[in-house]
Formats: C-alpha cells, structure tokens, sequence
C-alpha cells in the first residue's frame, strides 16, 4: 500500500483549518469581538498564539503579505480582545462551522484526534514558529475544536516549512507570489490584491525574477518552473518528516478519516476557488 503523500495529507488538512477565513459565520464571530474588517480578525486570529504582537512578528512569519497590510490592524486588535480570546472565539466558530457542514464530524473527531495527537507529539518545532506557537495552545476539551486545532497545527507545520524552502531559494514575499501565479497559480491580480501589493511593486518583482531568467512576458520559464517545483517538493519533503512518522495502515485510515472532513467542506461550498492559498477546487 502506498502511504499518503504530504501533499495528499495538505488537501486533506487545508480545508478543515480554512473554514475560519471563508465561512461567515467564522467570520461574524471574529467581528463579534469588535474587529473592523476581515484582515483585523485574519491577522489577529492566526498571530493569537504568539499573544499580543506587533505587526513586525507578523509580517515576518506570514511571509507574503505587504508590511502595511499587518501594520493596519495590529497591535490595534489587541485593544479589542486578548489574545486568549480571539484564539477561544476562533477554534469555538472553527467547530461549529464543522458540525454544520459535516454532521459525522462529532464521531470523525473522536476517532481521529488521538491518532493526530501522537503523530505531533514529540515533533521538533525549532525553526517554526507559526507550529510552536500554535501547539503551545495544547489541545481542546471539545473533540471537534481538538480535530481543527490539528489539522491547524500541521497546517502551520507546513507553511513554516514553506517559508523555508522559499527563503532558501532566494525569493522574497512578492517575487514568490509573481512566480506563483506565473507557473500557473492563482491569477495575478487575486494574489496581489489580497496580499497587499501595489501594481508597481508587483511589477518590479516580476523585473526582478526576469533578470534571474525566471519569468518572461509570457509566464514562468523553464528555469522558473524548475524552481517553482524544487520549492514545491522541498515544502513536501519537509512536511513528510511528520506525516511520514505514521505507519502505513495506520496513516492511510487516519488520512481517509480527514479526506472525508475535507469533502464534506468542500461538498458545502465553503471554501471560495480561486483562492489565495492555492488550494484546488473539488473538480
């Protein structure tokens, strides 16, 4: 039997942990805490296990947004609810967005949580700080909050992995979103709008990865390719050194049992395609 891939294991985590920047009802809750906007509770919501930084720790670790877009927001939110709370009110709204989309989540959620508790147990967190805040959280008493909490947690794993491989390949927040969109990601205009780059500043990272011979007017290159899937392949390799920990039988159960969460997400029409993480739509 062939185990999952780690890519495999990301289309089947990604959706449970996104129901918090796509549902409304995540959304209200956020708004609930008096946040002003989507990116106040975005950014508050996912920095909360860091506790009340500023916008500096932020834009270092999420990577790809502009410096502005967190420095709008924070440390503004703060005054508006704590950290604990904004990570309480989060997960809380992650379940019951859950239990409304997936009906088996409850009994999914029993089944699965131990076997992804001993699979993050015991992982090394140096050098990813988005992971290591976000377990420190600890597990919840709630079995679905605790199956989003780690899905959320790999989810974090993964994407610290990511920054690592891009960083290493020499590319900064926009030029990884030009290549992105280039090697055929989401389209272009998704990216930097949501991400917060002006069409100059996008327009100068394309120039810059031209002069590396990694776009051109058509797309990416062969070169940029290459480099897109070394980056890609790298992130995968790195996220493996979890979801590889889990023996063959058991990690192909434990995968299903998430594959179907994940369905039942999408089935619902939750998740918005195109969207800026790059997750592909159901089809």
């Amino acid at each position: 039997m062939t185990p999952p891939s780690p890519r495999a294991w990301w289309l089947a985590i990604e959706p449970v942990h996104a129901v918090v920047y796509f549902d409304p009802a995540c959304l209200a809750a956020m708004d609930g805490l008096g946040f002003r906007g989507f990116w106040m509770g975005y950014f508050a919501g996912r920095a909360a296990p860091f506790g009340a930084v500023g916008p500096d720790v932020v834009t270092a670790t999420f990577f790809n947004f502009h410096p502005s877009r967190a420095a709008r927001v924070l440390p503004d939110a703060w005054g508006h609810a704590s950290p604990g709370d904004v990570w309480a009110t989060r997960s809380h709204a992650a379940a019951s967005t859950l239990r409304r989309v997936d009906p088996a989540v409850e009994t999914a959620a029993r089944a699965l949580v131990p076997g992804l508790r001993r699979l993050l147990d015991g992982v090394p967190d140096a050098g990813r700080p988005l992971f290591a805040a976000t377990r420190a959280q600890g597990q919840p008493a709630d079995p679905v909050e605790a199956l989003w909490f780690w899905c959320t947690c790999l989810r974090e794993h993964r994407g610290d992995g990511h920054v690592a491989a891009l960083t290493t390949a020499g590319l900064d927040g926009c030029e990884a979103l030009v290549l992105f969109s280039a090697a055929g990601g989401p389209p272009a205009d998704l990216l930097r709008r949501s991400r917060g780059w002006s069409e100059d500043e996008w327009a100068f990272a394309h120039e810059r990865l031209a002069r590396r011979g990694l776009v051109d007017g058509s797309g990416a290159t062969a070169a940029g390719l290459e480099l897109r899937r070394w980056v890609e392949a790298t992130t995968d390799d790195l996220a493996g050194m979890v979801t590889g920990r889990v023996p063959g039988s058991d990690g192909d159960t434990l995968h299903r049992g998430l594959v179907a969460v994940a369905d039942a997400v999408r089935a619902a029409g939750v998740i918005h395609y195109p969207n800026p993480m790059g997750l592909p739509g159901p089809d």
